[in-house]
């Protein structure tokens, strides 16, 4: 086990003050290599296609892909454990083996990590890899703590293993997105480590996230989570990254990552074959960097050696490009963001769907006609309400199970951010746990105490996890 927190602590410390001075280099793609190698069945463990399983079965084909990058100068190489999640473990019968293969690739990543620093006297890092899975849980295909947990479990072992930052990245859903960093939190505080937690989302060609969520709700959703990072890979080459990332260097109050596809996939008689050269994609992060100010950047599927090589002699050391970024605080659905201060209206939260406020709500409530409450969600937003409002507190009523029912159905049903509206901490956590975007939660007061245990620290502890927006109340 190579696990050492104070190694551990000065790596991290150091990586965190490169990023915070000059533009470090990531590699590229993994899976293409590691099949260019003709595994065997037998070295899949008859699991074809998990390569996860190569880190303790063939770990020296996982060490050639790592060699191969830190040969032509790059900063960090990723984990080969973008599969190790619960839902993609499953497929194959093994999620019992999550931390076992998580550890293992962020072990093999460190011993070659820790050999080019020593022969070559550059720092060189490990970033542990967090995929996404193939279950997304806003619609409902696996349960919010199901995935937080495993995720937990997942950063658990990289961090053992000896990775120097968590890397949950490729995201598509932002529910996700954060059980991922909650559960990458999570497993810091049990380690008692920090390192630098990095997040990057994937935008398709439509100019969303894959469930329909813009940039601007990703940012307003993720940040406050505390991330260190934030930044784009996947899905397109770096020509339909530029406005998301122009987005990102006006709003974000963090730094910023990039890490393309080596442009859109053509498919040829022999599959997919990603036409982007090596010096294109050095020409668009030279671009990126001085006109975004990134700070790490690196390459995603069809990228090879020979294509970081290029970024690494146009760009590595280089001082990131300034930038101004101008935060906008505010909530956000799954699709948008809304800021807090609008510039023409008051913000104006429509209350209709409140079961303490709205008869027709309540009644809907309680007698499960839960399209008819959706649809008064959706009258408010042709109204022109700036977020709902959503309480199911009702003597006699499951608060959770209510407000777990309706949240789930608002999250994708409506496109404006949702108040979470009840005395009940637990009914708060069901409905954040439903919810991908930044929700406020109404509302916080001194009124029974300041004390570790009063429902003012609950509330702000939830608040806090899960990155939500609280309404303070005076209370005489």
């Amino acid at each position: 086990m190579t696990f050492t927190t104070n190694a551990q602590a000065e790596r991290a410390n150091a990586l965190r003050k490169a990023l915070a001075t000059r533009v470090v280099v990531a590699d590229g793609a993994m899976g293409t290599m590691l099949q260019a190698q003709d595994p065997t069945l037998e070295d899949f463990q008859q699991l074809e296609g998990c390569n996860e399983v190569l880190n303790v079965t063939r770990p020296d084909i996982v060490r050639s892909v790592h060699e191969a990058y830190f040969a032509v100068g790059v900063d960090c190489v990723e984990t080969n454990t973008f599969g190790a999640n619960y839902s993609a473990l499953a497929e194959y019968e093994i999620t019992d083996r999550n931390f076992e293969l998580s550890e293992a690739g962020a072990r093999v990543a460190r011993e070659v990590a820790d050999r080019f620093t020593a022969e070559t006297g550059q720092p060189r890092w490990v970033l542990g890899s967090m995929g996404p899975g193939t279950k997304l849980p806003t619609l409902g295909h696996i349960g919010y703590t199901t995935v937080r947990d495993a995720f937990q479990i997942n950063a658990e072992g990289l961090l053992t293993g000896g990775a120097d930052a968590l890397l949950v990245e490729t995201t598509q859903d932002l529910l996700q997105t954060k059980s991922a960093i909650i559960g990458a939190r999570r497993a810091m505080d049990a380690l008692g480590v920090s390192v630098p937690l990095i997040c990057s989302v994937t935008v398709e060609t439509t100019g969303t996230m894959l469930l329909g969520s813009e940039i601007g709700a990703a940012l307003t959703a993720l940040e406050p989570l505390g991330i260190d990072m934030i930044g784009l890979n996947c899905a397109t080459g770096p020509a339909e990254m530029s406005e998301h990332l122009r987005y990102l260097a006006r709003h974000a109050g963090i730094p910023l990552s990039c890490m393309p596809n080596a442009g859109l996939p053509v498919l040829t008689k022999d599959g997919a074959h990603y036409p982007l050269s090596a010096t294109e994609l050095a020409d668009a992060h030279e671009g990126f960097v001085a006109e975004y100010g990134l700070s790490l950047v690196g390459g995603c599927c069809g990228t090879t050696p020979e294509h970081l090589a290029r970024v690494v002699e146009r760009v590595r050391g280089a001082a990131p490009g300034a930038r101004d970024p101008r935060p906008e605080p505010g909530a956000a659905s799954l699709y948008q963001t809304v800021p807090f201060r609008q510039d023409t209206s008051y913000m104006a939260i429509g209350e209709r769907t409140n079961a303490n406020g709205s008869k027709k709500f309540r009644e809907a409530m309680l007698e499960a006609r839960w399209d008819d409450c959706v649809e008064m969600a959706r009258d408010q937003i042709r109204e022109g309400a700036h977020m709902l409002d959503l309480c199911v507190d009702y003597v006699g009523r499951d608060g959770v199970a209510d407000m777990a029912e309706l949240a789930g159905r608002f999250a994708t049903a409506s496109t404006l951010p949702l108040v979470l509206d009840s005395t009940e901490v637990e009914v708060i956590r069901a409905g954040l746990e439903k919810l991908g975007g930044r929700a406020v939660i109404n509302s916080v007061n001194y009124e029974d105490g300041d004390g570790p245990e009063s429902r003012f620290a609950k509330v702000t502890r939830l608040a806090q996890e899960h990155g939500a927006a609280l309404i303070a109340l005076t209370i005489d």
